[in-house]
């Protein structure tokens, strides 16, 4: 054999034909946009598959750890996993830590590096639902009974915490008549019941509402309109 035919033979042995087609580089397994999405404190970590890992055979892992803090933890039930989110609502539930999330791939037996989401706070990040309200009509007036969005959260007697005990919450009442089609804004405040008075007899109206962070100068989407003849 030729010494140029021994080379030859040598260079096929470390680099095998179609290697970089089977064996994708870990990086590109990376699980893209790993982030935080929250709301009303329900903190679920979010990502894209890595451009190599976009299969049914790509599994996912999930660790957490409060910002200072060394060791990483593992989220169990986000341990090997093919959804591309995992509920840290637990995890994360002292709302003025910051916290972070990473996220890596498994496909065949190969693992990719961790992809790791910005800093988290509960408290700045998590975006407020629209207020449930309930309307009754009581002696030619409208009464309205606003209830704060439920959050995961309860005391240590095990009862529902509000929140309101996070946040100064105001809400927005709105009335509109179905007649003229106008809208108007008929209160704004801390108050979750509101009278609404000097309502046309025979008339519609429809009532909608939203709540404002003054703090964070924020507002929720409204609520569903609630309507009364």
């Amino acid at each position: 054999m030729t010494p140029k035919h021994c080379l030859l033979g040598f260079l096929i042995t470390l680099f095998p034909t179609g290697a970089a087609e089977t064996h994708p580089a870990p990086e590109s397994l990376k699980p893209q946009r790993v982030h935080f999405q929250s709301r009303n404190f329900y903190n679920i970590l979010h990502w894209q598959p890595g451009r190599a890992s976009a299969s049914s055979s790509s599994t996912y892992f999930v660790q957490y750890k409060i910002y200072g803090q060394i060791q990483w933890k593992n989220k169990e039930d986000c341990w090997g996993i093919q959804e591309l989110f995992c509920d840290l609502t637990n995890e994360t539930s002292d709302v003025q830590e910051a916290y972070y999330g990473r996220v890596r791939t498994a496909v065949a037996g190969t693992h990719s590096a961790w992809t790791m989401t910005r800093r988290f706070i509960p408290w700045w990040e998590t975006k407020i639902g629209p207020p449930g309200m309930n309307i009754t009509q009581v002696n030619g007036s409208l009464l309205v009974i606003l209830h704060p969005p439920k959050i995961p959260y309860r005391n240590q007697k095990g009862k529902n915490v509000s929140m309101e005990n996070y946040y100064e919450l105001v809400y927005r009442v709105f009335i509109i008549n179905n007649s003229l089609e106008k809208e108007q804004k008929v209160y704004e405040g801390t108050h979750r019941v509101v009278e609404i008075e000097a309502v046309t007899p025979h008339t519609g109206y429809c009532v909608v509402a939203e709540i404002y962070q003054p703090m964070l100068d924020r507002r929720s989407q409204r609520s569903e309109e609630g309507c009364v003849k």
